[in-house]
């Protein structure tokens, strides 16, 4: 009983630890969490790490079966804080809440990959200010990516060959989303429509708010409608993804400080795209210890051999209690 009280004990200090660095994170004054500038290359050391730690054979979780992870550090100060990312042809573009794109191979079993670091050249604010730069979700279509600023309520589009801005908006629809729990997801459909998820939960009916636009969201001119989604209760959105047909998968996360991180994949059909519809689904994986699980942030969805691929990152906070995990895993189809 004494050796059990004693790591409950351990655990409930490191959930503080991790709240405190959670609280500041997301509520720290411009600049307080920025990194010192570095070199632009990163070496990305990729630690294997199984599903479950006290059980490595164990790949199930949901309807998800798990192919690979990896904890990631690296001797980049810079390296970490990421809010969303894009993996394609065995390459990871993620970008950090501090306005910094990150780019790695898809590591191979354990090792070192080599990766680079460079602050978005463009954005909103000024790039020395964390807060102006909290990009905290991104969607890339060709060589076009839509990155999502939260307390600025705004969406710039870029070039993925320069990181250079063509186009940006603050939409109306989304200016009134809180200061520090707005968008924290975006989704670009097929047919080129796009949805904008925010964090923030309305205490009136627990959903939380979501903008659809019509067409490109970084262009003024684009008609938006308000939507809603419901999330688990007590969860918050943390990123979504268009996965087929007309389903989405929206990540959602809790941390209670007895219980620590976990994190709920919701799968969600699409209503009709008009005033005042909720999307809502089910719960289709639920990550929580004894699964690897830590502040998952970050979804992207690829294709290998027929299969559906689910790629989740999370955000470190840059606090050594924290980790950067990289999961893999095959969807059920």
């Amino acid at each position: 009983m004494t050796g059990n009280r004693s790591l409950r004990q351990r655990m409930s200090l490191a959930a503080i630890v991790i709240a405190a660095g959670l609280l500041l994170a997301t509520n720290a004054p411009p600049g307080l969490f920025r990194p010192a500038p570095a070199a632009r290359t990163a070496v990305i050391t990729a630690t294997p790490i199984p599903l479950f730690e006290d059980d490595p054979e164990r790949r199930r979780l949901g309807v998800l079966t798990y192919a690979a992870g990896w904890s990631l550090a690296s001797d980049n100060m810079r390296f970490g804080g990421i809010s969303a990312i894009h993996v394609e042809n065995g390459n990871v573009i993620a970008v950090s809440d501090s306005g910094l794109v990150i780019r790695f191979p898809v590591p191979n079993g354990s090792g070192t990959v080599t990766g680079t670091i460079d602050p978005l050249p463009d954005g909103p604010g000024s790039p020395d200010i964390k807060q102006d730069r909290d990009s905290e979700a991104m969607t890339i279509a060709g060589d076009r990516a839509w990155i999502a600023f939260e307390r600025r309520d705004a969406i710039w589009r870029y070039s993925t060959n320069d990181w250079r801005s063509d186009a940006h908006a603050r939409p109306p629809a989304m200016v009134e989303w809180p200061n520090n729990s707005g968008s924290e997801g975006i989704v670009r459909l097929p047919d080129g429509r796009f949805l904008v998820f925010a964090e923030s939960v309305r205490e009136a009916d627990g959903t939380s708010p979501v903008v659809a636009f019509e067409g490109d969201p970084a262009l003024r001119s684009t008609p938006a409608r308000r939507l809603g989604f419901r999330p688990p209760t007590g969860y918050r959105v943390t990123d979504a993804a268009w996965l087929s047909g007309d389903h989405i998968l929206v990540l959602t996360r809790r941390f209670a400080l007895w219980e620590g991180l976990s994190a709920k994949l919701v799968l969600a059909p699409l209503p009709a795209i008009e005033d005042g519809a909720l999307i809502e689904g089910r719960v289709i994986a639920e990550f929580r210890a004894p699964a690897a699980v830590d502040n998952l942030e970050a979804i992207s969805i690829t294709r290998e051999k027929g299969r559906t691929i689910l790629w989740i990152a999370s955000d470190d906070n840059f606090n050594p209690l924290q980790r950067t995990l990289l999961l893999k895993f095959a969807v059920d189809e």
